[in-house]
């Protein structure tokens, strides 16, 4: 499927000159945040583009040091910030602002080994995260447009999703956090979106 829908070229061309960068390197990563739920949910403006490399603890630098070495930050000291923050704040040539999340945890390994291409257009293959680990990332991060955006991919991918492993992913993340509620929010939307029997049990603390 080639589909632009409402993300600009300009989004695309940066976003596309990041994942060639990192290929170059032979690092993994994929796109998450706004250019995935171009692809799963429902389209909506984006403005920027979010990745996660998978960079491990404890070797950061190096790839923090490669990435300025080709992209323009977008703060005083991102590498300072990112190292503190492990996420890389970038501009690129054409304006358009790029977030790298430094990865190290075993759902953002997962999320990068389950990733998949697909085209936005003839011009842009990117390589996203899948639906599911898109409803992950979204429903721990948390923030109202997040939880539009979880509404969003659960309407339009439905029974297509492998709730189990989402819950799986999400309920040690909810652990880590001690939001529970979390768990307890998505089992609504899922049993609003999909049917009551299709949501997961609702969350227990140990």
């Amino acid at each position: 499927m080639t589909t632009t829908h409402r993300i600009t070229n300009d989004v695309l061309d940066a976003a596309r000159d990041l994942q060639s960068f990192c290929q170059l390197q032979k690092w993994r990563m994929c796109f998450i945040g706004g250019v995935a739920v171009q692809r799963w949910g429902e389209p909506r403006f984006t403005q920027d583009a979010d990745i996660t490399l998978i960079t491990g603890f404890g070797g950061e630098g190096g790839f923090i040091e490669k990435i300025l070495s080709g992209f323009q930050p977008r703060i005083p000291n991102a590498a300072g910030f990112a190292a503190r923050n492990r996420v890389l704040l970038l501009k690129h040539s054409n304006g358009i602002s790029l977030d790298v999340g430094l990865g190290a945890l075993p759902f953002e390994e997962h999320s990068v080994e389950r990733a998949s291409a697909f085209d936005y257009s003839p011009k842009h293959r990117l390589i996203t995260c899948s639906a599911e680990d898109l409803i992950v990332h979204k429903a721990f991060a948390g923030r109202p447009q997040d939880w539009l955006d979880v509404e969003a991919i659960l309407m339009r991918q439905n029974k297509k999703l492998d709730l189990k492993l989402v819950w799986e992913e999400l309920s040690p993340l909810a652990d880590v956090k001690d939001e529970p509620e979390i768990l307890d929010r998505l089992r609504s939307l899922v049993a609003v979106t999909i049917g009551a029997r299709f949501a997961p049990r609702k969350s227990r603390r140990a």
